[in-house]
């Protein structure tokens, strides 16, 4: 039988150029930068396009995603402009299908993936009205004191017959020691984790980064 294709890895919440590169070399697809300004591992305009900027020479193929929450569009659109600029955003607010899709038409260069904090089972519903809006969705796990990095699970069952029309990513309490279960059972087409990979918010555990990214070139190999 043919082996199965590993799915895409962001590792997210970065804070340094240093591990930024670091992370980069282990062979990831993806690297987040938050810019949501409650969160512990937020990074303001400078320090993140200085972050991107070596990003795009060094690794020019990985993804530089800008990780915001109801955002004031004018900001958004500054953001995306000059150097040092994202190659996705991912909008992790309340942002409407509209607003998404007027947002993917009039910048194509620019990635828009949607998050969404599942708390019910139902809720999973809601992200299939964005699949004519934006390029990819991510599901995290819902908290009532953050948009995300909580280390919260989604639960597995919720997952299994999870099926979009357009890649989606899975986010939520990620680590090497969780991931057998959750690619056992479930096919995203990207990993996304942050939080249970850390020393401290912002701060990764390389040590950690590995084993995941082993385990999901591992969990991936059929027989």
């Amino acid at each position: 039988m043919k082996a199965q294709a590993s799915p895409s890895v962001k590792i997210c919440g970065i804070t340094q150029i240093e591990q930024a590169l670091e992370i980069a070399s282990l062979g990831v697809d993806a690297i987040g930068v938050i810019g949501v300004k409650s969160s512990p591992r937020y990074l303001p305009e400078k320090e993140r396009r200085n972050l991107f900027e070596e990003l795009c020479e060094s690794a020019p193929s990985i993804k530089r995603v800008w990780v915001v929450a109801n955002l004031d569009i004018q900001i958004i659109l500054k953001g995306i402009e000059g150097s040092g600029a994202p190659s996705v955003v991912q909008l992790h607010g309340n942002e409407s299908t509209k607003l998404c899709e007027d947002l993917r038409k009039s910048y194509p260069k620019i990635q828009w993936w949607k998050a969404f904090q599942i708390c019910q089972k139902t809720d999973l519903n809601l992200a299939k009205r964005y699949q004519n809006s934006v390029d990819a969705i991510l599901l995290d796990a819902w908290s009532q004191n953050s948009l995300g990095g909580t280390g919260n699970r989604l639960p597995i069952k919720w997952l299994e017959k999870v099926n979009y029309r357009i890649p989606w990513w899975l986010a939520g309490g990620i680590s090497h020691s969780s991931i057998d279960e959750i690619l056992s059972k479930t096919k995203p087409s990207g990993i996304d984790a942050s939080s249970k990979l850390e020393i401290k918010p912002g701060i990764k555990d390389l040590g950690k980064v590995k084993a995941l990214l082993n385990k999901i070139k591992a969990t991936r190999k059929t027989s």
